[in-house]
């Protein structure tokens, strides 16, 4: 892309920059505009405040209406076109936004809602508008003054932060002010493509800027960028050339293989960072050499590039005909699989010497290699940036096998990260940049309706605890995960966490509680109990707490007197724990999104405790939505087809049935997914998935259940 496409936003939002300031004592007017320029384009108005009962609206606010992640580019154009009309901007509209930094989805006004935010928030974004402008124009002591004071004001805030300030900043001003987003702090000052000694003469990016520091390293980076060893020239050229390279880094991690090459459910298409127990060698005794040259074997050289291989079957073959006929190598095997097919840049590599040591630890930095002529045991390597060399004693006893994927050992993970936790030399990998995903994506995914979809969104918003309900097979724990990710604008599995209830979950599981160890018992945090701390931390973003199958559960049990801190109107309140002297609360920023099946009749109804404190959103069959039809007609199956249409004639016969209803409707996820539509598979699933449920309903009706198990095996006949 040449310069000019890249860059040709500029003009267009400096002018309608300026185009805004008029309206700072006339926001009733903004409004009117806004509201229309919605309804004039067609495209649904986004939530500004409660309710959407928005009277007010700041200028970076109504520069956030159109960028946004996951905001279609036919949308955007939408937009920024009938923004153009509206503010008499003549500046040529933008046919290109790449490289222009956005805000997620969920957190895209600069202000709080009505009830949430203070009298003067919104007054304020408007002040440091105009100081911004005014400093931008003439950076003369007064005017930076009175930016500083403006920016300071409105970084206090809750829910600003760092990233959407400096965004605001940038979109207003872009050869002035530097974006502080993720992406560029990222390239700055973790992705090494920057000189060492630049990078470490930034000043250090707080939690919370202040507009000092940050006008310090607005100052240097600029410096740097005037200088003759910069191959950018400002800072736009700098953020688009983080945003690709970034964009660059998100495509190698997403073709990289997930763990076992399987995800789980909802998360495909979503990477994550795994742990690993390595073995450098029997007894580590290629441990010196692999940290002197930054990388990790696996061994097996006499059997070639691993990528060769088909499967782990062949692997097997192979080095049976190497070395001894008579051994399984199924071990070695698998371990060679993984090392070549597995790992992925990002990863984390504990080194392990025997049982009871740890040597080392590092940062997976390549894809797998295979070198000709390399040395022996180092033709089959992985570029590691090793980040410790020492020794620690391994907790407990460390897994026989040179290699073992440990990621889903979480409180092992913990103990072997702590071992390290007071190293000053710690090398951590850099923040990754996840894909950006919203509405249109989750209606690709999921078969729900828009109108549906965005009535969800507003009762998780509202309510935040949403239970979703329907009969088996709707898909509701895929929807959940999906709906986390749409809510989030990305897909940021560190923020989703997924439970499952069932009848012995305790308090002690999910909160806290005294587990044995080898010398007695020690109290061990529960997966709610850290996800609320760690999402305490970083209050700008959302965090999704899953609880798959929650009636199973006991929950005046399970949450115990957190039960009453879930409350949309409790959140951030304290209570003291029941097994320490800590005080603890639910943070506001995050939502809980249950799953439960209607037609499970071995529990007993939800009691009135929970129905207070949850919203509950049916979901039905997806057969009829457009994602579905477009999916069906894909497939291009009349037995197919024809199966369909038998179950729609089946889902009204049990919704007809007093003793069952329109919970025990057959879902769409039995069907989905499939690769292949012949007799062979639609039997498959009338056979042993459909017959034996509906034998189930109709218990007492045997001859009803038999009947329309055989029209289902008409259909696809």
């Amino acid at each position: 892309m040449s310069t000019k496409q890249a860059f040709g936003w500029v003009p267009f939002y400096r002018e309608l920059a300026e185009k805004l300031k008029a309206f700072k004592n006339n926001r009733k007017e903004l409004v009117a505009r806004v509201r229309k320029i919605y309804t004039d384009t067609g495209i649904p108005l986004p939530t500004l405040d409660e309710d959407n009962q928005f009277v007010d609206i700041d200028p970076f606010t109504v520069f956030g209406l159109f960028n946004k992640a996951s905001m279609s580019n036919e949308n955007r154009k939408k937009l920024v076109h009938a923004i153009a009309g509206s503010f008499g901007v003549e500046a040529p509209v933008p046919e290109s936004f790449e490289g222009i930094p956005v805000l997620n989805n969920l957190n895209a006004t600069f202000y709080l809602f009505s009830g949430e935010r203070e009298a003067s928030d919104i007054d304020d974004f408007w002040d440091l508008f105009g100081a911004a402008l005014a400093y931008a124009e003439n950076a003369i002591p007064e005017n930076r003054k009175r930016f500083v004071d403006c920016f300071d004001c409105a970084m206090a805030k809750k829910f600003v932060g760092n990233g959407k300030l400096t965004i605001g900043l940038y979109w207003i001003a872009p050869e002035f002010y530097l974006n502080l987003d993720q992406r560029n702090v990222w390239y700055l000052y973790d992705s090494e493509q920057m000189e060492k000694a630049f990078r470490e003469s930034l000043p250090e990016v707080e939690k919370r800027i202040s507009a000092e520091k940050y006008l310090a390293i607005a100052d240097r980076v600029k410096r740097y960028l005037q200088g003759n060893s910069s191959p950018f020239r400002n800072f736009m050229e700098l953020s688009h050339e983080a945003w690709r390279y970034s964009e660059e880094v998100n495509q190698a991690q997403k073709n990289a293989e997930t763990k076992g090459g399987e995800a789980t459910v909802g998360d495909e298409g979503v990477e994550t960072v795994h742990y690993w127990l390595y073995s450098p060698g029997n007894g580590a005794a290629m441990w010196e050499e692999f940290y002197k040259q930054g990388i990790m074997g696996i061994g097996w050289d006499e059997i070639g590039d691993l990528r060769t291989f088909a499967s782990k079957d062949e692997i097997k073959v192979r080095m049976k005909e190497v070395y001894t006929p008579e051994k399984e190598y199924k071990n070695d095997a698998h371990a060679t699989w993984q090392f070549a097919h597995s790992i992925k840049p990002g990863d984390i590599v504990f080194v392990k010497k025997g049982m009871r040591l740890i040597v080392g630890r590092g940062i997976v930095e390549s894809e797998y290699q295979y070198v000709e002529d390399g040395e022996a045991y180092s033709r089959n390597i992985r570029k590691v940036k090793w980040t410790h060399r020492g020794q620690w004693n391994h907790p407990g006893q460390a897994a026989i096998k040179t290699l073992t994927d440990i990621t889903q050992y979480t409180d092992y993970v913990k103990k072997l990260e702590a071992l390290f936790e007071e190293e000053t030399n710690t090398v951590v990998p850099p923040e990754p940049i996840w894909p950006t995903y919203g509405t249109e994506e989750f209606l690709e995914d999921v078969f729900m309706d828009r109108k549906a979809f965005d009535t969800l969104v507003g009762l998780v918003r509202v309510k935040k605890n949403v239970i979703l309900q329907g009969a088996p097979g709707v898909g509701k724990t895929f929807a959940a995960k999906r709906l986390a990710y749409a809510m989030m604008g990305e897909k940021d599995p560190s923020r989703v966490e997924m439970v499952q209830f069932h009848q012995s979950y305790a308090y002690e599981d999910f909160i806290m509680g005294f587990r044995p160890t080898a010398t007695g018992f020690e109290l061990r945090h529960g997966p709610f109990y850290d996800f609320c701390k760690m999402a305490s931390e970083d209050m700008e973003n959302p965090y999704f707490f899953i609880i798959d199958e929650i009636n199973r559960g006991n929950l005046s049990k399970i949450f115990g007197e957190l039960f009453m801190l879930i409350e949309n109107d409790k959140r951030g309140a304290e209570v003291r724990l029941l097994h320490s002297d800590e005080k603890f609360s639910v943070p506001g920023n995050v939502y809980l999104i249950g799953t439960m099946n209607t037609a499970d009749r071995s529990l007993a109804m939800m009691d009135y405790a929970l129905r207070r404190r949850f919203a509950f959103f049916g979901m039905e069959p997806g057969f009829g939505s457009s994602g579905f039809r477009q999916y069906q007609k894909a497939l291009g199956s009349a037995p197919f087809n024809r199966l369909i249409d038998c179950i729609g004639d089946l889902n009204g016969a049990i919704t007809e049935d007093d003793s069952l209803g329109k919970g025990f409707c057959i879902g769409h996820s039995f069907f989905c997914n499939l690769e292949k539509v012949g007799e062979r598979e639609l039997s498959r699933i009338v056979e042993f998935e459909l017959g034996p449920l509906l034998a189930e309903y109709w218990y007492d009706e045997p001859a009803k259940a038999r009947d329309w198990t055989d029209k289902l095996r008409d259909a696809i006949r």
